[in-house]
């Protein structure tokens, strides 16, 4: 007669964890909305950061080119 106490093997504790595990790295690789949000906004900031030096740069070269004259 078969015997109807299941226990699970190490193995196949081991095949199920390494399941989840892989499941859980593939969630992770696509971005949410909140996630494109916010990468939106750091390039903005970053593009606004960018024009601020760049305006800044040619002041201090209107400035140099003033003051050489």
């Amino acid at each position: 007669m078969m015997s109807t106490d299941f226990r699970p093997t190490r193995a196949m504790l081991r095949i199920a964890l390494l399941g989840l595990t892989v499941g859980w790295l593939a969630a992770c690789d696509e971005e949410g909305p909140a996630e494109k949000a916010g990468e939106a906004i750091d390039n903005a900031v970053e593009d606004a950061g960018d024009a601020v030096e760049d305006a800044g740069d040619a002041i201090e070269d209107t400035a140099d080119d003033a003051t050489s004259q």
